[in-house]
């Protein structure tokens, strides 16, 4: 019989190495983690809003403080290039910290109701208690920054669980938070296995779960959670459709979805993975964003000139390698030519980057989520015909539109079934705006004003005065 692993091993996708190895959590310090949870969080949540959001702020500097240090970390646990790398910190994940701590006051307020003579009412919002986090490996601060900052701002404990291709990450929070003087036991993090996540989500002490990840995961969550009346947070990814108008500024539309699929080596829940562009620009479009994508380098992601690295694992790779091999197959073109990556091989996380045209919707490249530097283009003869293949998917996350009509924007963005649409923009996250999807993409708000509301429940203060 064999013996069930307590070890987490990381391997680099740069080199294969084993990057990190860590022992799964035991049985006892589970318990010791949820029962500090709990304890923590009944003084925590009396904290002053001021004081808890001036922790959050602290322990965001220290992260910056040593962005390039963590950048590095990150290069060798999923193979981002190190140009870009430190800049999850230093952008997005320093945006949102802070934009969150600037609405914390007001967002989180009792809510006052009209004047009742000899009566005091008002809505508190209380926090849940302990909140689990379980967060992905390709954006792990990004993704995990989303629930971690307002469940803390709103006064609950959290407990993560990450990704094991990142580790480090969990570990570095926990360093922030300690120096930045947060109580012991509000944050903690642990390494788990997926039966050991489904124990700790069927523990009544868990009172919230945020989850970003695949949709199988999801339901996993979901599966775990439905012996309990606890809700749950789940971002499960997406296949995000574009549409060019003959009205775009095509220059802008060609940089930014070129940037948009490959970034990241497109294993982005928000990647831009099909493109619909209007015929009367359609040649146009599709020249451009072939002789812009020829431009990256795919490389060693240690090498500051590289702006394409390996994808996280061969078997991902692969599986990009085999979407593309079923488009072929129904009569798909290949216009990048691989021989321009010398780095490309089968078997390995090294994937050229590629578009594909002659794409239709029987193909996987155009249905399911490819999460690769891999991008399908297909004509439309308006904006109608636009609108239907962009909605013909089982996933909503995002999706966008170029063009300089803002009327024809709107318009077209009330017909789309997404849970963010795009004028002139994409694959950008915009923390006063809620972060959600529709269908298989998901349930549940993250961010925004709205983004306090998954972590407290309403309470109401019904006091008469006199009698």
């Amino acid at each position: 019989m064999r013996m069930k692993t307590t070890m987490q091993q990381t391997f680099s996708p740069i080199d294969g190495s084993l990057y990190a190895e860590r022992e799964l959590a035991s049985g006892a310090q589970i318990e010791t983690a949820l029962a500090q949870s709990v304890s923590a969080q009944t003084a925590w949540k009396h904290a002053p809003l001021a004081e808890r959001a001036a922790l959050c702020r602290r322990a965001l500097s220290w992260l910056l403080e040593r962005a390039d240090e963590i950048g590095q970390e990150l290069t060798w646990q999923i193979g981002r290039p190190i140009a870009y790398s430190p800049f999850e910190l230093r952008r997005g994940f320093n945006e949102r910290v802070n934009y969150m701590c600037d609405i914390a006051e007001r967002e989180l307020a009792d809510i006052a109701i009209e004047p009742k003579d000899n009566f005091q009412r008002f809505i508190r919002r209380e926090p849940l208690g302990t909140v689990l986090v379980l967060a992905p490996w390709n954006y792990p601060w990004l993704a995990s920054v989303n629930a971690i900052i307002p469940a803390l701002l709103a006064g609950n404990s959290v407990l993560l669980k990450i990704a094991p291709q990142t580790p480090l990450v969990a570990e570095r929070y926990a360093e922030a938070f300690q120096a930045a003087g947060l109580p012991a036991g509000v944050f903690q993090f642990l390494h788990l296995d997926h039966d050991q996540v489904a124990e700790v989500i069927k523990d009544p002490r868990i009172a919230f779960v945020a989850f970003t990840g695949s949709v199988a995961g999801g339901h996993a969550v979901q599966h775990a959670a439905s012996e309990r009346f606890i809700a749950t947070g789940l971002e499960l990814g997406g296949k995000d459709p574009a549409y060019v108008r003959p009205d775009a500024n095509l220059a802008a539309a060609i940089e930014n979805l070129v940037d948009g699929a490959m970034f990241n080596s497109g294993q982005s829940c928000c990647a831009v993975e099909r493109i619909y562009v209007h015929r009367d620009v359609y040649e146009q479009f599709v020249a451009g964003a072939v002789e812009l994508t020829k431009q990256y380098k795919l490389g060693n992601p240690l090498d500051p000139a590289t702006t394409l690295g390996p994808m996280v694992r061969a078997d991902a790779a692969d599986k990009a390698r085999a979407h593309i091999a079923d488009a072929l197959a129904k009569g798909a073109k290949a216009l990048i030519d691989e021989s321009l990556f010398p780095l490309n091989q089968a078997g390995t996380p090294y994937l050229a980057p590629q578009i594909l045209v002659n794409v239709d919707h029987s193909m996987l490249v155009m249905t399911e989520e490819t999460f690769a530097p891999v991008v399908g283009i297909m004509p439309v003869s308006n904006d109608e015909e636009a609108i239907r293949l962009m909605n013909d998917s089982h996933y909503g996350l995002t999706a966008s539109l170029w063009t300089t009509d803002v009327d024809a924007a709107l318009r077209i963005g009330d017909q789309i079934e997404t849970g963010t649409f795009y004028m002139n923009r994409c694959d950008y996250l915009d923390p006063a705006l809620a972060w959600t999807g529709v269908k298989d993409s998901g349930r549940g708000c993250t961010l925004s004003q709205l983004g306090f509301a998954a972590f407290t429940r309403p309470k109401s203060f019904h006091l008469r005065l006199s009698l």
